[in-house]
């Protein structure tokens, strides 16, 4: 498969595990997770196009369940879905790439969720760089994680190496770069 249809298909996964199952038909369970089959015929895609997508999708967006009967997006809902992640103690430094336009409301107000469940956080700056660069000239904030956790805040880590948390308060954000 080319790499256009490789992020064709990535995109409609994304919309469909993670934001609008019912427009493909699908239901959610609890904990987000869609049966295989189902999903191929509501996607009308094969089993081969899946697979390819999951281990080639170098952000590793979607996961299979041990049997790999069940797929499911890694984290980045707007759905209501219980991820049963366990809270983790993260790293003293995680980072967050954003753009300028929302830089001031970000230093005033903290990091918040918007339409997802948690806020993302990476463990590299490159990785915050890439996410910044989505919508234009990044711009990245390392996090004081080990002060958030200190403080009471929980982190959990998604099975593609994300750090989630409900809320990043602007006292533990620092611009650098």
């Amino acid at each position: 498969m080319n790499e256009k249809e490789l992020i064709r298909i990535s995109k409609r996964l994304s919309l469909h595990l993670r934001h609008d199952p019912a427009a493909a038909g699908l239901t959610l369970s609890p904990d987000g997770w869609v049966d295989v089959d189902t999903l191929l015929r509501a996607l009308k895609i094969t089993r081969e196009q899946l697979d390819e997508v999951v281990e080639t999708n170098s952000k590793r967006r979607f996961a299979f369940d041990e049997t790999s009967t069940r797929i499911r997006a890694s984290q980045g809902h707007s759905v209501s879905v219980d991820l049963g992640l366990a809270d983790a103690t993260p790293p003293d430094v995680l980072y967050h790439g954003t753009v300028a336009k929302f830089l001031d409301a970000i230093l005033r107000e903290g990091l918040r969720p918007m339409k997802r469940h948690a806020v993302h956080l990476s463990a590299t700056l490159d990785t915050a760089r890439t996410v910044g660069a989505r919508r234009g000239k990044p711009v990245l904030l390392r996090v004081d994680a080990a002060e958030m956790a200190a403080a009471g805040h929980a982190f959990q880590v998604s099975a593609n190496g994300v750090w989630l948390t409900a809320t990043v308060p602007p006292e533990y954000l620092h611009r650098v770069g």
